[in-house]
Formats: C-alpha cells, structure tokens, sequence
C-alpha cells in the first residue's frame, strides 16, 4: 500500500481538526485501492463523547457510506498509533491493515493519558489478524501535537 495520499489527508484532516479546537488526532479510511471512503478527526470535545476518536469516527462513516459493518478490503492510516479501544473497533470492523504515524509516547509527551498498550500488542494478544504499520512519517504526524500545542486549546482529554 502507498500511503502517502492518505498521510497527506489525515495531515489535513488534522489541522481542521486543530483548528476547529479538537485535539491532534486524525484517521483515513480507504479501498485496497486507494479510494478514500472516510476521513474523520477527533471529536471528543465538541460531540462530549469519550469514544469519538478519530479512528471510531471513520470507522463510523465508512460504516455508514458502505451499508456494512464489514470493512474488509480496507485499510485505515492514522496520525497516531491507535488506542486499545480503536484498535479493538478497528478489529471489529474488519479493517485489513491500519498504519500509522505517531506513537502512543507522542500522544504521552503532549500530555494525552494514554494507555500504554501498543496496538500490535493488543492484535497479538487478542489474536488478531489486523496488519499493522507504524511510523508512517512519524516526524510529520508528530509535529502535530507542537501545532495543536502551540495554539489555543483546552486541556487534553
């Protein structure tokens, strides 16, 4: 898979995100081939939902736009590694592969609270057949956090 379309429309996704005064986090939903079926930012703040990551919010669109809940066939990039609940949705949904770019200790550094239980972890253990990719232009999905950080926002979640 040649992720670089979908780095770059998470990377935008995000900085809508940003701006929007949601934190930096941002999930892209596509076809084997390429073709993008959603791509959603967190909303935890504005929808006052816990669950609304980025990954979940795709996943629901994609959901939505298929008229399934069966996503094989696609891969899914987010700018940050997945929490267990996503990767676990992530799963659910029977997405192929999910890539990434920042670790779960980026998320840390920025000050999020994270569970520190890496996403290929949660797949091992729980004997799952999701691929997995991390670092997919690690520096460029990290510097978002410095971007989210450097402007007006509220605390983390």
């Amino acid at each position: 898979m040649n992720w670089e379309a979908l780095v770059d429309e998470a990377v935008r996704v995000c900085e809508t995100g940003i701006r929007a005064g949601q934190s930096p986090f941002a999930a892209v939903i596509a076809r084997r081939d390429g073709i993008v079926v959603s791509a959603a930012h967190n909303t935890v703040r504005a929808s006052c939902d816990p669950t609304a990551h980025a990954e979940i919010n795709a996943i629901r669109a994609a959901a939505r736009a298929a008229g399934s809940i069966d996503l094989s066939g696609h891969v899914m990039f987010t700018t940050c590694e997945p929490c267990p609940m996503c990767a676990a949705a992530i799963h659910w949904a029977r997405i192929d592969e999910v890539a990434w770019g920042a670790t779960i200790a980026d998320a840390e550094a920025s000050g999020f609270h994270e569970l520190s239980l890496p996403c290929a972890d949660v797949y091992r253990i729980g004997g799952s057949g999701v691929r997995t990719v991390a670092g997919v232009e690690h520096a460029r999905c990290a510097a978002l956090f410095a971007q989210w950080k450097a402007g007006p926002r509220p605390e983390a979640y």
